[in-house]
């Protein structure tokens, strides 16, 4: 039976693979129908080197597909195609802007008129082949539960680092240059490693920051040594918010730890506590603080940039950025027909989601936001399907922190929160946010990969139970033939009748030991008894033994309590 069940999961997980394979296929064949399309708007004719480039995505598509066939068979069959139409997806708009700017800022001779894609392209071909050692070399989600202060400690340092930056790039200090070496945005790895150590960390101390504290105007809150965690996490995020100026970052890292730790100890009070804490630091420092103080200014008047007298700090983008979003209307201008490029730098941050609202319309931002819904609906159905609370933890904050980032970036494009400077994952332009949610997906594989092994691989057979130590009376008394009881008749079958041979075996036990007699395994306390065997009623005041020995013949306990039966007396006789 159980072979059958191993060779029926077997086959689902094979059919999971076959299905990622299709999807896979689907998501690079839209992704090549794009560049044709913007391509005929843009230049009139096919895109340049898209044999190359459909052949290029489609053999990192099959490669990740391999190592997750052979590393991961009982994975989610939908994370890996997310992954990849998102990337490749990515490519398109970044290819589309790249004409554009070219031709707009070739007299202008600035930045902009340097490509995106081609270096986009090669940080995607870095960080698949990052995911890919993941899936390979992590052999279980576990091992990374032996590090999570390392990781905490390494995540720290990574934050801070840009405070010590001698310059900042667009009013934030989020980024680490080093001589020689491409910028790198820090806080991208941040998420990920501080998802892991919350994780860690909340698995060992969740029951203590579940205890109930005082109660305040109706609400529990948590006592105050259970409260110093989120303390130390506030203020973390208040000195990035401070020194940094990197709203959004600040946002998802505290943001993050309050998900998880209503998720791990399921107490209200910590929400309500977090949202406080966090609406109280932000009000703070952006009154306090002229770069975020302008960020506030920009999202409450963003028209006020056109007027003849304003705020110096308010910025064209968050007015250029709803006049993108309404012109697409609700089916867009079409892919390479619209003006996305006249929002500076579109490509390469946080407002390349507008050239889906103008080129694509409400229809291609509703599609483009279902598939984001989509991919954080399978991490959270992974962390359902897992057993250990590490793993539950562990997909439940990439979940989390993807949908932070997900809704500090559109939402800031939108208007509906202040501007954060954050890149849309896997569509906006860089090499450190590419490559950390790539690696994301690699952990949310593998923590799929576990849960998906559970629910399609039985169970393993338990060991044998082993019988309990006993004394040489108990064990010549377990081999002795049991005399007739005072209920045996003739219709207590054979080996419990008068006449009944001693050496027969019972039918019941198959000549084998009592398979309720109390065991290792299987102690004899607490324990369902046995249904006794029918043969009439019992006398007044006789109890049925169900494997014990007779109460008469029991010593006092060793904790010098009287002998007591588990069982109430039984009348009746039922």
């Amino acid at each position: 039976m159980r072979s059958t069940a191993r060779g029926e999961g077997r086959r689902l997980a094979a059919r999971h693979r076959n299905i990622e394979l299709g999807l896979l296929v689907l998501a690079v064949a839209v992704c090549l129908a794009g560049h044709i399309d913007a391509s005929l708007a843009l230049r009139g004719s096919m895109p340049p080197g898209l044999l190359i480039h459909g052949l290029s995505l489609g053999a990192l598509a099959v490669a990740a597909h391999l190592a997750v066939r052979r590393f991961a068979p009982y994975a989610d069959p939908l994370i890996l195609p997310i992954g990849v139409f998102l990337t490749g997806f990515g490519l398109v708009l970044l290819d589309r802007l790249d004409f554009s700017y070219k031709a707009a800022h070739a007299a202008k001779g600035d930045y902009q008129k340097l490509p995106a894609a081609p270096s986009q392209l090669m940080w995607v071909f870095i960080s698949v082949a990052a995911a890919i050692a993941l899936i390979v070399f992590v052999k279980h989600h576990r091992f990374f539960q032996r590090y999570v202060y390392l990781m905490m400690a390494g995540a720290l340092i990574l934050l801070t680092a840009p405070v010590f930056s001698p310059t900042d790039s667009f009013g934030a200090k989020r980024w680490i240059k080093l001589p020689g070496l491409p910028s790198f945005e820090p806080d991208e790895f941040v998420k990920v490693a501080i998802t892991i150590f919350f994780a860690g960390y909340l698995m060992a101390n969740r029951d203590a920051l579940a205890l109930a504290g005082r109660k305040v105007w109706g609400m529990t809150l948590p006592r105050g040594r259970h409260a110093g965690p989120v303390l130390a996490i506030w203020a973390v995020s208040l000195l990035v918010l401070i020194f940094e100026r990197d709203l959004g970052t600040s946002l998802i890292f505290f943001g993050l730890f309050i998900v998880m730790l209503y998720v791990a100890t399921e107490r209200t009070s910590w929400v309500v506590l977090g949202v406080i804490m966090a609406v109280g630091g932000a009000t703070v420092v952006g009154t306090l603080e002229p770069h975020v103080h302008g960020r506030v200014e920009a999202w409450l008047h963003p028209l006020d940039y056109y007027k003849p007298v304003h705020d110096p700090a308010i910025s064209e983008q968050p007015a250029e950025a709803l006049f993108s979003l309404g012109t697409g209307h609700m089916t867009g201008t079409g892919l390479g027909s619209g003006r996305p490029w006249l929002i500076g730098f579109a490509g390469r941050s946080d407002f390349i989601f507008t050239t889906i609202g103008e080129e694509l319309g409400l229809a291609g931002v509703t599609a483009v936001l279902l598939v984001y819904v989509l991919l954080i609906q399978r991490g959270l159905r992974t962390a359902i399907g897992l057993t250990d609370p590490f793993g539950k933890l562990l997909a439940t904050g990439l979940s989390a922190a993807l949908a932070l980032q997900i809704f500090v970036v559109v939402g800031g494009v939108s208007g509906l929160v202040p501007l954060t400077g954050k890149a849309l994952p896997f569509l906006a332009a860089g090499g450190s946010s590419l490559l950390a949610n790539w690696l994301m997906i690699a952990l949310l594989i593998k923590l799929s990969d576990s849960s998906g092994r559970t629910a399609m691989e039985p169970a393993p057979p338990s060991p044998e139970p082993v019988l309990a130590q006993a004394g040489p009376a108990d064990r010549s008394a377990a081999t002795a033939p049991t005399a007739p009881g005072p209920g045996a008749g003739p219709g207590a079958g054979p080996g419990t009748g008068p006449g009944a041979d001693p050496a027969a075996p019972s039918p019941t036990l198959g000549g084998l030991a009592d398979p309720g007699a109390p065991t290792e395994l299987r102690p004899a306390f607490g324990r369902t008894p046995a249904t006794p065997q029918p043969g009439g009623p019992q006398p007044d005041g006789a109890r049925p033994s169900y494997g014990y020995p007779p109460v008469a013949d029991q010593p006092t306990h060793g904790y010098g309590l009287p002998p007591q039966s588990p069982f109430p007396p039984n009348p009746t006789g039922t």
